[in-house]
């Protein structure tokens, strides 16, 4: 599987990026290891599973235009609006 997921910086933007590993990339991110997070507290608030790599990154491309970040804030309204969650759509934490 390949995801594009999204993190809530602590300065309240959020961060769209794409893996094949989540769990290992997320660990990354809160371990301080990814330059462009590493002193922002990230924080899961969602994730979307894809088959092939070229949808995951085609997109995580769409995500990053105006059009696509517009999308998102709409999509996510109410998780942005109450301050996130760290669990994903079945509840469980993502670790």
């Amino acid at each position: 599987m390949f995801y594009v997921y999204f993190l809530r910086l602590r300065n309240g933007d959020i961060y769209t990026g794409s893996t094949d590993n989540l769990r290992r990339r997320i660990q990354e991110h809160n371990g301080g290891r990814v330059r462009s997070t590493n002193k922002r507290e990230p924080q899961l608030i969602g994730y979307e599973a894809y088959l092939k790599k070229t949808d995951a990154l085609r997109r995580e491309k769409f995500l990053k235009t105006t059009e696509g970040k517009r999308f998102f804030h709409q999509q996510y309204k109410d998780i942005l609006n109450r301050g996130g969650s760290p669990y994903h759509s079945i509840g469980r934490p993502v670790e």
